[in-house]
């Protein structure tokens, strides 16, 4: 039983010092996944104790006093979310926002490998979409890039989401000499199932073997090879998040592009971090952060949880540092994407 009972109150909307609305967290439920994606995880990577994560009660506290401080939107992320133990009674319990109206949306981010198992019961919970993480369609270079994964359990997965009546975006990082070459069968692939697709450029977080530099690919040059092909008309659809679409005129569908590097899109950030061990990121490509798991270990009501949401809140920066270049070896941010969340 995850707090079934708890009423949030009605209590003013999170504003940061730039007059940015906090409607949108994304919730990391564990650091552990079953990919290593070169771009993300090392391949030997030491993952935290259990003891310090949260417990899925403490995590939905936390997403409910978010809620109660006008957080619309709620992302749940990993790592890998659906290899937590017990993750759909979080679902379950969060998908309470959406029967009472306080919560627009309750979605995830996954790498697709259990969703055959769970797309019924997400969609049961109210999700609506998922993000599925996948860079190619190639089964060899799906197994180099996620070292681990199996193409078919991810392309099973993803027909059981459409099946289960789940709207389904696929999201794929550009990568340099990887699968560049692939982003126009990927475009064709996704939009010929009514799937959307996101861009994603490779952000400098965490050591890594191979340089990111030698991965990143700008997406202003992919956008220019897509557009000596199609017509891109720019989209205002948003999904509250930062990516920037078009419509493909010859496709019918939409190519997210989300740029940190080449365009960053901190003018408009309305999204706070919430990592496995209760520490809030305000900014994704900053370091600085706050601890909300001493409050809500410190007592059995929110004043305190609630005092250092608004504290965090007021030290949110107006945009982020992210660099690549052969100057700066060392990633912008030392903590890997996986466990700020993706």
């Amino acid at each position: 039983m995850l707090l079934e009972d708890f009423k949030p109150l009605t209590r003013p909307p999170l504003v940061d010092p730039f007059g940015r609305e906090i409607s949108y967290l994304r919730i990391s439920v564990t650091d552990r996944c079953d990919f290593r994606c070169v771009y993300c995880m090392s391949e030997d990577m030491t993952f935290l104790p259990k003891r310090d994560l949260l417990t899925l009660e403490e995590v939905d506290r936390v997403a409910t006093a978010f809620v109660a401080r006008g957080t619309r939107k709620l992302r749940i992320t990993g790592g890998e979310p659906l290899v937590r133990r017990d993750i759909m009674n979080l679902f379950r319990s969060l998908s309470r926002h959406l029967a009472s109206g306080a919560l627009d949306e309750l979605t995830l981010t996954t790498n697709g490998s259990q969703l055959e198992r769970y797309a019924s019961e997400l969609a049961a919970c109210g999700v609506r979409r998922v993000n599925v993480s996948l860079d190619t369609l190639d089964p060899d270079k799906f197994r180099k890039i996620t070292r681990w994964g199996d193409l078919d359990k991810v392309l099973r997965g993803i027909e059981a989401a459409r099946a289960a009546g789940l709207r389904v975006k696929i999201n794929a990082v550009a990568l340099k000499d990887v699968n560049e070459d692939e982003i126009e069968g990927l475009m064709s692939w996704a939009h010929g199932l009514g799937m959307d697709l996101t861009l994603i450029e490779v952000m400098p977080l965490g050591e890594i073997e191979p340089g990111r530099i030698d991965q990143f690919l700008p997406l202003s040059i992919v956008r220019a090879r897509l557009m000596d092909k199609y017509t891109l008309d720019d989209d205002p659809y948003r999904t509250g998040g930062p990516a920037r679409y078009v419509r493909v005129r010859e496709t019918g569908g939409l190519v997210g592009f989300i740029t940190p590097m080449t365009h960053n899109f901190c003018e408009s950030c309305n999204r706070v971090r919430l990592t496995c061990t209760g520490t809030l990121y305000m900014c994704l490509g900053q370091e600085d952060a706050a601890d909300l798991r001493a409050p809500i270990r410190a007592s059995g009501d929110d004043t305190l949880l609630y005092r250092a949401m608004d504290e965090a809140i007021t030290r949110k920066p107006k945009g982020h540092d992210f660099v690549i270049d052969r100057r700066r070896a060392r990633p912008a941010v030392g903590r890997h994407m996986s466990v700020t969340g993706g």
